[in-house]
């Protein structure tokens, strides 16, 4: 049995990644999809995996993204859900960003995030209600050096998910999720080093690395029917990651446990 059959979603950043294994797992569940992103070819190539649409914008552009969000409207019938998914990240000491990194990762992360909230809550009153999944990150609730800008931005991200679940509901469910380290192209430098990839599976209580579909499949359950009492939730995707307690952990180590 389909979970989202009849849904017609709308992923920004769709070209790969969690963007594309979401957008496959939309497809398999029943979903029409369109995928909006600046990769052009990667967007078109996603787009057609899943025998959907594809539209180019930049969401820190918020006149381009309104107006592929009507394309994507127009083309689908309706937009029922909205994953605000596009992103980008550096690293790097706070002091080292200059004013245009930081207003271009504030830019992507988080006002890319209000224009697609912006854009699609319209068309979704219009049609009676809606889901929006906003893709914020295990950084934005917890510090992680040299992330800065990003954490700060994905912060805003999970505040701004639980103030538009107030606004909008009942009629529009808004949650977000906060992925650890996942392995995808924007991650490769990393996990592709085996020795650094042992690291990371130690550290995870799991004892492996996330992929793209364990995000997804977070992703379909919030757009479901299944999390239909959920909205204003932040979903932690990290294998565990999260949950160490390094304090604790320090005073056990002195008793041998």
């Amino acid at each position: 049995m389909s979970l989202l059959p009849g849904q017609t979603v709308v992923i920004t950043g769709g070209a790969s990644g969690i963007g594309a294994a979401t957008a496959r797992r939309m497809y398999e569940e029943g979903a029409s999809v369109a995928v909006i992103d600046v990769d052009e070819a990667g967007g078109r190539t996603a787009a057609d995996e899943v025998e959907g649409h594809f539209f180019a914008a930049d969401v820190s552009d918020p006149d381009a993204l309104s107006a592929a969000m009507h394309q994507a409207a127009e083309a689908l019938g309706s937009v029922t859900v909205l994953f605000n998914n596009a992103g980008i990240g550096s690293a790097r000491p706070l002091h080292d960003y200059s004013d245009r990194q930081w207003a271009k990762l504030v830019g992507v992360n988080l006002a890319g995030t209000f224009h697609g909230i912006r854009s699609a809550v319209p068309l979704m009153q219009a049609q009676g209600g809606g889901c929006i999944i906003n893709h914020a990150s295990v950084s934005g609730i917890r510090p992680t050096r040299f992330e800065g800008p990003y954490s700060a931005a994905k912060a805003g991200v999970i505040s701004l998910t639980m103030d538009a679940a107030l606004e909008y509901a009942p009629i529009i469910r808004v949650n977000c999720v906060s992925p650890g380290l996942i392995e995808t192209p924007l991650t490769a430098g990393v996990l592709g080093n085996a020795e650094l990839r042992t690291v990371v599976e130690a550290a995870t209580p799991l004892r492996r690395v996330g992929t793209a579909v364990d995000v997804a499949n977070a992703v379909v359950f919030l757009a479901s029917p299944l999390a239909s009492y959920i909205t204003g939730h932040n979903l932690v995707v990290d294998g565990g990651s999260y949950l160490p307690n390094t304090q604790a952990d320090a005073i056990l180590a002195q008793f041998g446990m």
